[in-house]
């Protein structure tokens, strides 16, 4: 046993530690806490730190010993000497919350490492959402990484909350969110070091109660399964609707089954014990039947008033290093473009801003909070905000008197703006991302990408005449209707972008560095894709190393995307019920945190769908059919079937959609913001078209 598990200097580092000096003086409770904190991590990291919690005082003042429950921490600092980064599984950071005297605990379960999980911003939302209510605890849980995961095992250690040191097998409900289908293996991973059976079905008690939300619930039925119940959509305020109605039944000492059956009746609540799923010969969906009046279809929730909706802006403060060091405001949910490949743009419809007058607090709020030195901008497309410059202009001295800045990521090519970057970033030229997802004119207008070559051209001819010379550029390949042409068009296209440069950089001693990035399509659910076939892994190489051929360029590098990755990934996002003893082999044959390559086996997913009669191709190659059940049909995002199908007959004639702000298309999901609205902000420059 070496030096201190981690070292409180990175503390210091990552926190603006004479602004919150200052805070902690002026409290002396809080300063005697942050002195305890800061011998746990010097020193004895479990051991101080639970010190320095039981010194905390509750929300009344008074002080409290916390941990009836707490497991046993002396094995935690025999242990975590042993293992690479151990500041992922101590808990006790600056921000975080410990409710000990809630009467509901929620094991907020994020199926990846520490550094991936506090780095997602739905995961601190949810958190602070979540503790904001009065006698409800929310406390933080991640996969282990294999090395801690070997150490749990052999001395017995159960997967534990970070705030209190609680068993999750002790919480009232172990809620996970599920982003990335290669998850779901490291669910049924965290659920076994939980001490809890796998299956919903096998899990008698009330609690804990396993909820799964996230993206991958538009489609839960391959872990259907394994989870009582299912958050559709944003879980703000449909979380707290579920977490009264298990206290209430809890204290009257009801059981699960009434429970769920009073689960289902909340809107955007999806309990899949309530209904069943009949196949025809052929493998397909023949019916899905609703039982104990459950709804036939489960419509996702919003948060309709986005503006006043909840943000974190005072989240627990890492630390050790994480993916994405930095804190981060949210503009606004939904896309206006409709690019038909997207689930994310479909999925988070309605589009729904804040004003900058919000965002300027928040994110102000934010970095005097943490003492990060980047606020990133997040949206699925920053530049379309309608305030942006209003936004920059009023971060800016705040963030430059604390040696802060800006990150714009999500931008479209066709919205770079010269001016707007000068004004954010000053004199840093960070590396540009963008995403053009096809080579040719005719593929981006079968996805509906509406970006031409010009726009391209321009958009970087303006990033290189400023000084940038760094370019990510990502594309697909696979998408339907993609030919040779197509494939060859990204290697032309790059060509001229080089060629851009050479013609409008100003300091043409620095070489540009141009890496382009082709990942491997995956139709998904609720998409205008969604009934296309994905194409053989073979296939997909093949047209890899045409393009490698071809992308002999100076300054140019080339990454792809591993195609047996997406392949499972394609498997498990449009596949169904019939999944989960696939899922639970891969598991028992080592299958965990495989969102990481080095932990991905594709002959363990081949050989468990082999063991299970189902056959990889049917679920991924095959194209199904328009009228077609599909299995995710229960659920509804909000946009019509009929629009999505619309869409599908428009792209085979590469025809193109307009904007939300240009027209609307009446997709459907204005519906869900109020009776008789239309989005918010969609009409900027005049009336839209229902």
């Amino acid at each position: 046993m070496n030096s201190p598990v981690f070292s409180y200097l990175d503390f210091i580092r990552r926190a603006n530690f004479r602004e919150q000096f200052a805070a902690f003086s002026k409290n002396p409770r809080r300063m005697l806490c942050h002195a305890t904190l800061r011998r746990a991590l010097f020193f004895c990291p479990i051991r101080a730190i639970c010190q320095a919690h039981a010194k905390m005082p509750c929300k009344n003042g008074v002080n409290v010993v916390l941990f009836t429950h707490m497991i046993d921490t002396t094995i935690l600092n025999e242990i975590l000497p042993l293992v690479q980064k151990p500041a992922r599984y101590t808990g006790g950071e600056y921000g975080e919350t410990v409710k000990p005297g809630a009467a509901l605990r929620v094991a907020l379960c994020f199926p990846d490492l520490y550094e991936i999980g506090m780095s997602n911003l739905g995961c601190r939302i949810l958190y602070g959402s979540g503790n904001a209510e009065d006698g409800i605890a929310v406390e933080r849980v991640f996969a282990p990484d294999k090395d801690f995961r070997e150490q749990m095992t052999k001395n017995g250690v159960p997967l534990y909350t970070l705030e209190t040191k609680t068993p999750v097998s002790e919480c009232d409900i172990a809620a996970f969110s599920l982003g990335y289908e290669m998850c779901f293996t490291t669910v049924l991973d965290m659920l076994h070091l939980a001490g809890l059976p796998l299956y919903s079905e096998q899990r008698d008690s009330l609690t804990p109660l396993v909820v799964g939300g996230g993206v991958c619930c538009y489609n839960p039925e391959p872990i259907a399964d394994f989870f009582d119940l299912f958050i559709i959509g944003e879980g703000e305020e449909v979380n707290t609707e579920v977490y009264r109605l298990l206290e209430r039944h809890r204290n009257a000492g009801g059981s699960k089954s009434a429970f769920l059956l009073e689960a289902a009746k909340i809107p955007g609540v999806y309990v899949p014990s309530r209904y069943e799923t009949a196949y025809n010969a052929n493998g397909t969906v023949a019916a899905i039947s609703p039982r104990d009046d459950a709804p036939a279809t489960v419509t996702k929730r919003i948060v309709r008033d986005f503006d006043s909706a909840y943000f974190p802006t005072a989240s627990p403060v890492p630390s050790t290093e994480i993916t994405h060091d930095r804190v981060s405001v949210e503009l606004f949910r939904g896309c206006i473009h409709g690019c038909r490949f997207c689930q994310a743009g479909y999925a988070y419809r309605p589009l729904r801003e804040k004003s900058a007058k919000t965002l300027i607090r928040q994110g102000k709020a934010a970095i005097a909070h943490s003492g990060c030195e980047e606020l990133g901008l997040l949206s699925l497309s920053s530049s379309d905000y309608t305030e942006l410059a209003a936004l920059c202009d009023g971060l800016l001295p705040e963030l430059s008197q604390k040696g802060a800045s800006l990150s714009l990521p999500s931008l479209r090519v066709d919205r770079f703006s010269l001016e707007l970057m000068r004004r954010a970033l000053g004199l840093r030229k960070p590396g540009l991302t963008f995403a053009p997802e096809a080579g040719s004119q005719r593929l981006r207008d079968v996805i509906n990408k509406k970006i031409t070559e010009e726009d391209i051209l321009n958009g970087l001819s303006s990033a290189f005449s400023g000084g940038w010379n760094t370019v990510k550029l990502y594309f697909m390949l696979g998408l339907p209707g993609e030919t040779d042409e197509d494939v060859l068009a990204i290697a032309e296209l790059t060509r001229k972008i080089y060629w851009t440069w050479k013609s409008a950089a100003t300091d043409k001693k620095r070489p540009p560095r141009i890496t382009v990035s082709t990942s491997f399509f995956v139709p998904k659910p609720h998409t205008a894709f969604q009934w296309a076939g994905q194409i053989t892994p073979e296939e997909y190489m093949r047209r890899v190393s045409l393009l490698r051929e071809e992308l002999h360029i100076k300054n140019v590098v080339y990454n792809w995307h591993d195609a047996e990755n997406s392949v499972i990934e394609a498997l498990l996002a449009r596949g169904d019920r019939r999944l989960s003893p696939v899922l639970e082999r891969v598991w028992r044959d080592g299958g965990n945190l495989e969102g990481w390559s080095e932990n991905f086996s594709f002959e363990r997913w081949q050989n468990a769908m082999t063991d299970s009669g189902l056959e990889l191709s049917f679920y991924t190659e095959r194209q199904r059919g328009k009228d077609e059940i599909l299995p995710w049909q229960t659920i509804s995002i909000g946009v019509d079937a009929s629009f999505l199908l619309k869409e599908a007959v428009r792209a085979e004639t590469a025809a193109t959609t307009p904007n939300c702000r240009e027209s609307c298309s009446a997709c459907g999901a204005a519906e869900l913001c109020a009776e008789n609205s239309v989005c918010p902000k969609i009409t900027a420059g005049g009336a839209a078209n229902a």
